[in-house]
């Protein structure tokens, strides 16, 4: 036997699983070991840009009283905002001393089409010398249209209303991670501004049926990436004057910090990224055991590890997901759920064609729905299992797959909690190996992918 260790949000759990199950896990990258040093480095040698005292000077010189916003990500992404590695504490500083008024510096969390976060959540991952200062701290409603403001209309069609505090801001300053994204390719960058800060119609287009459908659509992939070139065009539109992201490994510790232009710092934070995420695979498995992640806090974020799973998965292979679903409803918004149940309903095939006929309504996050379909239309429902200890037995009800409760004894189903996870992993294992045997397979290859949505199996990669 082999025992793993399932990362989920504040704790782990170990696993023994049979030997020849591999655990496919991305590099580790060295961290960098002195934090607080390698941000000031960043923020003081910007990547084809100015500094920010350069451009707070430039601004100031034709607005004497110039207002300043910090875009943050929510509480989906573990961007490192307080502590010896956080990267929003440093930017205030140097605001200040080239003249900023504590008072005109605005925080704005880029909820996307996301719900708000509370005063305890944004306590919990800003620094706290924030809260001592006049700092706001706003989030943005992509609901509100007495906050957004529109911009005109891009190349693709969509209609561009932009949240209005940060057009009204003079010093523009987006944060956030770059990791692999299912959609866009890497997060970071450009996604601050769209979906981050966009009005929920300008989804429309940007998370449409036809632009998901595209082959370029994938982790790690910005060429002829149709997500995200209408994200970089919708981000030129608002403006950016600066950018700081990071890059981080499995433990959450930081590789790289990246200051700068949004298009070339961002850029040089995606190529880091891709040296250590990518995990070469000779073909692909007939069993994969994995996690959600910590963005998996909901059924709705889990979708980016389906997504990553199925390019290592066999036709028709089994796939077992563990999510640690911590978020205020464990599956989704309303509109998420009544689009995952058609897929339950309809299945891939005639999901897709429904959500491309010129007939459907757009609804908001049938996106994550879409992405799901990428996998079911790999395997089919009974070939997908998944548990969450927050889940009820109504709520396995509106999702695809086999609710992993089942495969427990008499008195473990429905406690809440996590430590029957390496139970239903080693009942998942028999389970498919024996379903797998009766169609002629009689050694499955297994593979457990240690990082979930973070590290991207990819067949034949260099």
């Amino acid at each position: 036997m082999k025992t793993v260790e399932i990362p989920f949000q504040s704790s782990s759990i170990k696993a023994d699983l049979p030997d020849q199950v591999d655990v496919l896990s991305m590099k580790s990258p060295k961290p960098i070991p002195n934090e607080g040093a390698a941000i000031e480095s960043a923020l003081s040698r910007p990547i084809r840009s100015r500094t920010i005292e350069e451009i707070v000077e430039a601004k100031s010189a034709q607005t004497p009283q110039a207002k300043a916003v910090i875009v943050i990500s929510d509480n989906t992404r573990p961007v490192p905002y307080k502590g010896s590695n956080g990267i929003v504490w440093p930017i205030i500083e140097r605001l200040h001393k080239s003249g900023i008024a504590m008072q005109d510096i605005t925080i704005l969390v880029a909820t996307g089409t996301h719900r708000a976060m509370t005063t305890t959540e944004l306590q919990s991952i800003l620094d706290p010398r924030i809260f001592l200062h006049d700092i706001s701290v706003v989030n943005h409603d992509c609901k509100d249209s007495s906050r957004l403001r529109y911009l005109g209309v891009t190349n693709r069609g969509t209609k561009v209303y932009m949240n209005a505090r940060y057009l009204d801001a003079d010093i523009k300053i987006l944060t956030g991670l770059v990791e692999s994204h299912f959609m866009a390719g890497v997060s970071g960058g450009r996604k601050s501004i769209c979906p981050g800060l966009l009005g929920e119609e300008g989804t429309y287009i940007f998370h449409g049926a036809d632009i998901l459908a595209s082959e370029n659509v994938r982790d790690l992939n910005l060429r002829n990436n149709p997500v995200h070139e209408e994200a970089l065009e919708v981000a030129t539109m608002a403006g950016v004057d600066f950018i700081v992201n990071v890059t981080l490994d499995h433990r959450f510790r930081l590789t790289g910090v990246f200051a700068g232009d949004v298009v070339y710092a961002h850029e040089a934070a995606a190529n880091r990224v891709k040296e250590y995420v990518a995990i070469p695979i000779d073909t692909p498995y007939d069993i994969v055991l994995t996690h959600g992640g910590f963005v998996g806090i909901n059924h709705y974020q889990v979708g980016k590890v389906a997504v990553v799973v199925a390019q290592a998965l066999k036709e028709q292979g089994h796939l077992v997901v563990v999510a640690d679903n911590t978020d205020a409803d464990p599956v989704g918004s309303l509109n998420y759920k009544t689009v995952l149940y058609l897929l339950k309903s309809f299945g891939a095939k005639r999901f897709l064609q429904l959500i491309q006929s010129p007939d459907w309504t757009f609804i908001p996050e049938q996106w994550q729905v879409q992405m799901w379909a990428k996998l079911f239309a790999k395997i089919s429902h009974d070939h997908f299992i998944y548990y969450s200890p927050q889940f009820t037995t109504e709520q396995y009800q509106l999702i695809p797959g086999v609710d992993g409760n089942v495969l427990l004894d008499d008195g473990q189903p429905y406690t809440g909690s996590l430590n029957v996870v390496p139970k239903i992993f080693t009942h998942a294992i028999e389970q498919a190996s024996n379903k797998l045997k009766n169609a002629g397979v009689d050694n499955p290859r297994i593979a457990y992918l240690a990082d979930g949505p973070y590290g991207i199996p990819q067949i034949n990669c260099p």
